[in-house]
């Protein structure tokens, strides 16, 4: 998949963008910001439970990935080719799920394991997209508006002002050639209504 139509300075900016608002950047940032009202506005929990779901569900899967891409079992850091995706979102759903396992032992608080478990449940519904029905369905989309949704629900409607930021990380992504319009919006559906909503309801059923 090749961008069409794009100029020289608007691919710039679109690389910068796919890179300044990745996966991997949500997926740091976010649990400080779950863990920042979860603990009550504590420094040192929050910290330490986001480093923790950082390097479950960011620092390992981007190691592997990495290695991969330079390997050559698949092309670049987000595997851009479909058909090599499943290695790699198998390791982030296992590294996740691993990564839940410590904050139910560990007795996080219940939005934090709301976040663990709305991650894992994005991440099966686009493996289930990607792998068995043959779409690259984004990546990008789903982690960034998922990552908006969560704060909405979190933090009320002026989450909402963060939405643009979630807009360019999925234009950034068509612009380059890497999905198409129509799996960057389908990303976005899938965080919402599955990644969004079970963050809503675990939260809420948890202390």
């Amino acid at each position: 998949m090749t961008a069409t139509g794009a100029t020289e300075p608007r691919r710039l900016l679109a690389a910068v963008a796919s890179n300044v608002f990745g996966p991997e950047v949500w997926v740091v940032t976010l649990p400080l910001a779950v863990g920042w009202r979860a603990t009550g506005e504590q420094i040192w929990p929050t910290l330490g439970w986001a480093l923790w779901i950082a390097v479950f569900a960011a620092v390992i899967p981007m190691v592997v990935m990495v290695r991969g891409a330079r390997r050559g079992h698949w092309e670049g850091r987000y595997v851009d080719n479909r058909e090599a995706r499943l290695v790699p979102f198998l390791v982030c759903m296992g590294s996740v799920l691993l990564g839940s396992v410590g904050l139910w032992l560990g007795r996080a608080p219940g939005a934090l394991i709301a976040l663990a478990a709305a991650m894992l449940a994005t991440l099966a519904i686009c493996l289930y997209i990607t792998v068995a029905r043959r779409w690259k369905i984004s990546l990008h989309s789903a982690v960034a508006t998922g990552a908006v949704a969560i704060l909405t629900v979190l933090y009320g409607p002026w989450a909402v002002l963060t939405a643009p930021l979630a807009a360019l990380s999925a234009w950034s992504r068509v612009v380059l050639g890497k999905h198409t319009v129509a799996q960057v919006c389908a990303g976005a559906a899938v965080a919402v209504l599955a990644g969004g909503a079970l963050f809503w309801s675990v939260q809420a059923a948890l202390p």
